[in-house]
């Protein structure tokens, strides 16, 4: 069946149509163009035209006049509209012109890396010039590594590999760095938080290793449509951009569904599993022949639905290999393996965590699955990009959950297709992030008084900071590195730990082989002993876990159930930093700890069993905003209608935060105490879920009086009569006065933070 035959079919099936709150046509959009350059070296045009580019889209044009004009930019264009010829061309033009000019294209993952210079390579090899362009990561041979760094006309890397690995060796890289022309970031929507903040700090570093070789180059930064992309890349480079958002490109018709799975226990809210119905949804496509995506939010997750559809797939001798999982912790081999098959068509369905959402070319898919809301509306837009990439009419169907977020999503269309994508939020000054870039720029070159690191307020106070640690010596006028440790090494651009786990297969103690690696933070939930591994579709036990060697130990077990750990959480207070009457804004510390796990069904979902965790407490640094409840208000309410109230004021912030503060509901962690460790009162607490914080609970201070009106809305909006998943919580959990105490407690704080006000 046709996919056009498909969407025919579904329209007509009762079932299904029952269970659509929203089916949105997007038509078919033609391309818009413009002229060639004047400027544009001889030898590009016909390499073009064997390229089967034979003229330029509109935003691709303006960004090369831009360019030629020395401005720094920003594009801002939808999924596969072309964005990668807008730095190639102006980055190949000043190379063919001038033969020592050097360019740097940072991408966030190293797939999106080698996916991008194998398009380079092809253009570069129809013009049939001598124009070097080297990946240069850790998967580098060290033979490889001298010849790239004398004689790479384009460096391509990571974030991390030019954190670590080039600037604090920065006089090998001499040519590199007197001649760099350009520096192209793509995909910098991805930079928020943590990582984001970084990545700013890495530039300030990288700017002044250019001022003190003599170049000054010019930024090209991509990204998918956000909110503020300006902003966010001026944030990231430390000075204006001009933005390009002029899209030429076309797009085919595209209809985009949400599926709001039906009820199951009208009384509760209870809705029937999203996993189930996307896994019902992808088995559909993939009868039918229709070429798929399928996004699922965790790991397990993705092993649940891929192993279900490789069973639907199997041949006469029990392959699937049209059926693929992808996600992080499998090997690079393995990867591109995956990547290379659904470019040439014989992957005819995968199953992926957001690891495939970045512009990562994998041919023409027809159709995208989501299983739950991606937790923003760039995610969400990212993703369903990834099918209909050659112009051709695409399906995405977005499966909403029972949480309360992707009820909000499901049941008002209108927001979402009406509202602009999220901001991305960092904070480059955050002290804890800036003063380690900080300790790493000295390393590289010594500060002299005065000097200025990047656009950052503070430095001189930092420095003597540093100084009187014996971190830096002072000799006159100029501070010098002296500790013997070389400090990239000890910091994590992508989170707050550095070393992954290697995961090695037992099965056969005759060939132990490693299967993949987890980062440190996620090993104590999914990597504890007796847990569950799935790899590709197949079920491990962890036999053993080695967490001083970083290594994790499993075994291939036949089993029906999956394991998903409990984490525990306690709070402690750092600093406050500024007060209202009953809301304060500080820095707290935030001590987790997974003690047990339980064991669910793969078919059914259901608990068949618990067992302890044994492993150590990590902890966070990060930064908060609480509201403390007055005795006048708390006497009103027993302990048990307290709880239950506090804990529907903290699901509805959960919904009402993400959308208002535009983050992703990962990025924030909103917490309730009876009798808070810190207040000795009844306190709400919303926190940055990422080591020093990122401005988000800063956000939430200054906007409360928003986040209650909206938290009320959503709760005097829904049509429950004592609560549910998609607003204060359901019965079960609140009991059967949560959801009016929860509306009661909200406006006693809108009414108090208007008194203040």
């Amino acid at each position: 069946m046709t996919l056009s035959q498909l969407l025919d079919t579904l329209r007509q099936d009762e079932g299904f149509m029952r269970n659509v709150t929203a089916w949105h046509t997007i038509g078919k959009r033609e391309a818009a163009y413009a002229a060639f350059p004047e400027g544009l070296d001889s030898r590009i045009l016909p390499a073009l035209e064997r390229h089967h580019v034979h003229q330029l889209y509109t935003h691709q044009a303006d960004a090369f006049a831009a360019i030629a004009d020395g401005k720094d930019v920003v594009i801002v264009t939808p999924t596969a509209s072309g964005k990668t010829l807008c730095y190639n061309l102006p980055v190949l033009n000043a190379i063919l012109h001038n033969p020592d000019a050097r360019a740097l294209y940072l991408f966030p993952t190293k797939a999106l890396s080698a996916d991008q210079v194998s398009e380079l390579y092809e253009l570069i090899e129809l013009m049939g010039v001598d124009i070097k362009t080297y990946t240069y990561d850790g998967d580098t041979p060290g033979a490889a590594r001298r010849a790239i760094r004398q004689a790479g006309h384009v460096v391509v890397t990571n974030p991390d590999m030019l954190h670590s690995g080039i600037l604090p060796h920065h006089t090998k890289w001499v040519k590199l760095f007197e001649n760099l022309r350009y520096i192209v970031i793509d995909e910098i929507h991805t930079y928020r938080g943590i990582f984001g903040s970084n990545l700013a700090n890495v530039l300030r570093r990288l700017i002044r290793l250019c001022a003190f070789y003599g170049s000054h180059p010019q930024f090209i930064l991509c990204s998918a449509t956000i909110q503020n992309p300006e902003e966010l890349a001026e944030t990231l480079i430390g000075r204006p951009v001009v933005k390009i958002d002029r899209n030429g490109a076309p797009t085919g018709e595209r209809h985009i569904v949400f599926y709001n799975p039906p009820v199951v226990n009208r009384q509760l809210g209870i809705r029937k599993s999203a996993l189930s119905e996307t896994r019902n949804i992808a088995a559909m496509l993939v009868r039918n022949h229709i070429k798929t995506i399928v996004f699922a939010k965790s790991r397990v997750q993705v092993e649940v639905l891929t192993r279900h559809l490789k069973e639907l797939a199997r041949n006469a001798v029990g392959q699937s290999d049209s059926i693929r999982g992808y996600r992080g912790g499998y090997l690079p081999t393995e990867r591109r393996d995956i990547e290379r098959g659904l470019r040439q068509g014989t992957v005819q369905a995968v199953v992926s965590t957001n690891a495939l959402e970045l512009g990562i070319d994998i041919g023409s898919l027809e159709a995208c699955v989501m299983c739950g809301y991606p937790g923003t509306i760039a995610s969400a837009w990212q993703e369903a990009g990834r099918a209909g990439r050659r112009q051709g009419a695409s399906l995405v169907i977005m499966v909403g959950n029972s949480s309360a977020l992707d009820q909000f999503i499901v049941t008002h269309p209108d927001y979402f297709f009406g509202a602009n994508p999220e901001n991305a939020l960092l904070n480059p000054d955050n002290l804890y992030i800036m003063l380690n870039h900080l300790k790493c720029s000295a390393y590289e070159l010594p500060f002299h008084k005065g000097e200025a690191f990047g656009n950052a307020a503070g430095t001189e106070e930092m420095l003597g900071y540093l100084s009187d640690a014996n971190i830096l010596r002072r000799v006159g006028d100029t501070y010098h590195w002296m500790e013997e440790d070389f400090p990239a090494s000890e910091i994590s651009l992508r989170t707050a730990m550095t070393e992954n786990f290697l995961i090695m297969d037992i099965t056969d103690p005759a060939h132990v082989r490693m299967v993949g690696e987890m980062d440190r933070f996620t090993v104590p939930m999914l990597l504890h002993e007796n847990a569950i591994y799935m790899h590709e579709g197949t079920t491990y036990q962890v036999e053993k876990l080695d967490f001083d060697a970083c290594k994790a130990f499993i075994r291939r077990v036949d089993v029906d159930y999956y394991t998903d750990a409990d984490l525990n959480v306690a709070l402690s207070l750092l600093d406050v930093q500024e007060s209202r009457a009953h809301t304060s804004l500080g820095e707290i510390n935030v001590t987790a700890r997974v003690r047990i796990f339980k064991k669910m069904r793969f078919d059914t979902g259901e608990n068949v069993g618990y067992g302890p965790v044994m492993l150590p407490e990590t902890e966070m640094h990060t930064t908060a905003v609480w509201w403390t409840l007055p005795d006048s208000l708390t006497a009103r309410y027993g302990k048990d209608d307290l709880q239950n109230g506090m804990l529907g004021v903290a699901n509805l912030m959960r919904i009402a935060a993400p959308l208002l503060l535009m983050c992703s509901p990962h990025d924030i962690v909103v917490n309730y105490q009876v009798k808070c460790t810190f207040t000795n009162k009844p306190t709400l607490i919303l926190y940055d879920n990422c080591p020093g914080g990122v401005g988000i609970a800063e956000k939430a201070f200054h906007m409360r009086s928003v986040l209650f009106d909206s938290a009320l809305a959503i709760v005097r909006d829904c049509i429950c009569e004592n609560g549910c998943p998609s607003c204060a919580g359901p019965v079960s959990e609140i009991g059967p006065d949560g959801k009016r105490i929860a509306a009661e407690l909200l406006t006693a704080l809108r009414t108090l933070d208007g008194e203040e006000a």
